[in-house]
């Protein structure tokens, strides 16, 4: 049970709050412009987006964990190798899908943040695919359940997670559905499923 700003101590009730309000985040992150403020491909980026949808909800929001954490037997980044690792993941290249794709499964093993760590670097990786070429990530097209499992190989092989990505590229950059189904797809990966963008 993570402590929270709204004093929610049922971590069901607590799961419904964050998918609605941090949901609300990212589609406001869309609608109002702010998006397009965000540095890309950085971790300042990240962090910013990050703090974006979950700063209503937790004091920790955009800010780097200090405690280890894991999902089921994988650990992510030990907290005291986190700082180098995050400053290694900004000087990466990120002009090819190929690069991008390294980048995105590195921030993934960081893992930098108590909570909300997927759903902030998908956002990520969509802005820059779309700056570097010109592309995002039509979400629907990925299936969860390969999905998830692509990502947990992909510290050791990327190709499974290069595959599916590249196979959902789409040239509408500029489309609001497409990034707001892209939303609801990434909420979904994690497991929540109670509200839709279109519902907020």
């Amino acid at each position: 049970m993570l402590d929270n700003k709204l004093g929610i101590t049922n971590q069901v009730e607590l799961a419904k709050a964050e998918e609605r309000i941090s949901k609300a985040n990212a589609k406001r992150l869309y609608d109002s412009g702010d998006i397009n403020d965000l540095e890309i491909g950085t971790y300042k980026g990240l962090t910013d987006i990050q703090k974006y949808l979950f700063d209503d909800i937790y004091d920790f929001a955009g800010k780097t964990r200090a405690m280890n954490i894991s999902k089921g037997n994988f650990r992510f980044a030990p907290v005291m190798y986190l700082e180098v690792s995050l400053n290694h993941i900004d000087g990466m290249p990120q002009s090819t899908i190929e690069e991008i794709v390294a980048k995105y499964v590195e921030m993934n093993i960081a893992h930098p943040f108590r909570e909300g760590n997927g759903r902030s670097t998908r956002i990520w990786l969509d802005l820059i695919l779309k700056k570097e070429l010109g592309k995002v990530v039509d979400w629907n097209l990925i299936d969860k359940d390969n999905y998830l499992s692509a990502m947990e190989r992909s510290p050791v092989n990327d190709l499974e997670i290069r595959y599916l990505i590249s196979n959902a590229l789409t040239t509408s950059i500029d489309d609001r559905e497409v990034y707001m189904k892209g939303i609801d797809v990434s909420y979904y990966y994690e497991g929540y499923t109670e509200y839709t963008t279109d519902d907020l």
